[in-house]
């Protein structure tokens, strides 16, 4: 199974991933990515944060971009 990188931008701070997850294809990951993001958009953070400039980057294991999921998308797809 492909394993998959979720690197989070917000504003102008970047979390890598280093350990990533094994999914089954880039439908799982993006899934996966919208799921983060609304975990993230639920936490409480020390600062406020402009969701509508964050996005999750997923990268596979060749360190090529595979999609890149903004955190408005997030709100605007059901799940």
């Amino acid at each position: 199974m492909p394993r998959y990188f979720f690197n989070v931008q917000i504003g102008e701070d970047v979390v890598s991933d280093p350990d990533g997850r094994e999914l089954p294809d880039a439908d799982a990951a993006w899934e996966a990515a919208r799921g983060l993001a609304l975990d993230l958009m639920g936490s409480a953070l020390p600062r406020p944060v402009s969701w509508a400039s964050c996005h999750v980057e997923v990268r596979d294991e060749a360190d090529e971009i595979v999609l890149e999921f903004p955190f408005v998308e997030a709100i605007q797809t059901p799940r």
